[in-house]
């Protein structure tokens, strides 16, 4: 009995090492591809490093064998965007998108002129605070998105990540009668301003039109969650509220998608646009 309980130990330990071998060997193989693939996909002329790469599904060396993938999902970071002002220096925004079932190179040997036949893509653009800080001449711009109804908090990690398209609050601050922020070396906003000014938290609506990223400022916000409370005399109220609307350039997007909808996400603001089928190429992205 001893004996046969030794072998038993011996199998099982035999099968397990087994697997992790598997395991480590399919694991480093889909690593190799995702680094394949984004070395193919900073080929495009407006990628500036090696985007973050992630193939889904599992075993990975089952799908590369006849060039038939899960998926992926794809982000691109430092993209520079159109429209800055030099003064106030470069945008730049995060390009992303998330392939469905693809077929593409066999044993993930994917280089920039491959073509990547998907069944779907869903794509966005995304900017950070200073990026749209940038756009509307707000140096101090910040972005935050209230949680929904009866949940505490205002889109920080508790809450993980909330979005929405309506109430989204931007916290600024703004020269009293309003400017229009384009003194780059004397900004309402900075400490050594020396004239009227007011910091002040808008409620803003986030939508597409034509393809651009419009952002609306409908009133000053008083919710819950965290914000500025100031006055603003009644006769600039409407102009206070004018400096934080604006319709930006239109952005670019991954593989040229149209913008179809904008939202916040958490902290930032973002485009997306969503299609069926269609045939990329990683060097065009």
């Amino acid at each position: 009995m001893p004996g046969m309980r030794k072998i038993l130990v011996v199998v099982v330990t035999v099968a397990v090492l087994a697997a992790a071998a598997v395991l480590l060997v399919d694991v480093g193989a889909a690593i190799r591809s995702e680094h394949r693939l984004a070395r193919a996909l900073a080929e495009s002329p407006r990628v500036p490093f090696d985007p973050e790469v992630t193939l889904a599904g599992f075993p990975f060396l089952t799908q590369a064998a006849n060039g038939e993938y899960s998926g992926a999902t794809i982000a691109a970071r430092g993209v520079e965007l159109p429209g800055c002002e030099p003064a106030r220096g470069v945008c730049r925004g995060e390009l992303g998108a998330t392939l469905g079932r693809f077929r593409g190179a066999e044993r993930g040997d994917f280089t920039g002129s491959d073509v990547l036949h998907t069944s779907s893509i869903s794509a966005y653009t995304r900017l950070d605070a200073v990026t749209l800080a940038r756009y509307l001449r707000i140096t101090d711009l910040t972005v935050s998105t209230p949680a929904p109804d009866g949940r505490a908090g205002g889109g920080g990690p508790q809450d993980g990540v909330v979005s929405r398209s309506e109430g989204v609050v931007f916290t600024g601050t703004v020269a009293l009668p309003p400017r229009d922020g384009l003194d780059a070396d004397d900004p309402p906003s900075a400490s050594s301003f020396t004239g009227p000014k007011v910091r002040v938290s808008v409620a803003v609506d986030l939508s597409v039109t034509g393809g651009a990223l419009e952002i609306r400022a409908t009133d000053f916000y008083t919710g819950p969650e965290r914000h500025v409370d100031a006055d603003v005399p009644e006769d600039m109220r409407a102009a206070v509220l004018d400096r934080f609307s604006m319709v930006l350039p239109r952005l670019p997007m991954a593989w040229g998608l149209e913008a179809q909808r904008a939202e916040s996400f958490g902290g930032d603001v973002q485009l997306v646009g969503e299609t069926g089928a269609a045939d990329l190429r990683p060097d065009r992205f």
